[in-house]
């Protein structure tokens, strides 16, 4: 599962049990994210839950971690079964814009900052997923 926390909306994007692609799950204003996460993980097999890390172009955390990290450790302390991995969002957002234009989505259908939200969850889950393809390669090769 990963997750794209925003101040108002959360986005959230899952995978099939082979980790081969990653597909968009819903979008959840903020205040019902963690009673969704925790409905959703007792019903469904979640491992590792990615979440994406607002990250500034120095590679310093910006000023939306404040609102992430206590988000984060609420969910390390009530999932210890389950792996947390912090990943850098950067370009999430223009990235999801991007794929929203190159699937020739209406400037309306653009505009949906929801659907901006789950596809940037969507990218924050498939860069994990390459990143593990690319270390079991690695480890292949050893």
């Amino acid at each position: 599962m990963a997750i794209d926390y925003g101040q108002k909306r959360v986005g959230l994007a899952v995978t099939d049990q082979l980790r081969i692609s990653a597909q968009g799950l819903d979008t959840v204003h903020v205040s019902e994210v963690f009673d969704y996460i925790m409905d959703y993980v007792s019903k469904e097999p979640v491992d590792v839950i990615v979440i994406g890390e607002p990250k500034t172009m120095d590679n310093q955390a910006s000023d939306a971690s404040r609102f992430i990290e206590p988000f984060v450790k609420r969910l390390k302390k009530n999932l210890p079964d389950i792996t947390i991995v912090r990943m850098d969002e950067r370009f999430t957002s223009k990235m999801a814009f991007q794929t929203m234009i190159d699937a020739g989505l209406s400037k309306k259908k653009r505009a949906n900052k929801e659907l901006v939200d789950k596809i940037s969850a969507t990218i924050i889950l498939q860069s994990f997923l390459q990143q593990l393809e690319i270390a079991a390669g690695r480890e292949s090769m050893n």
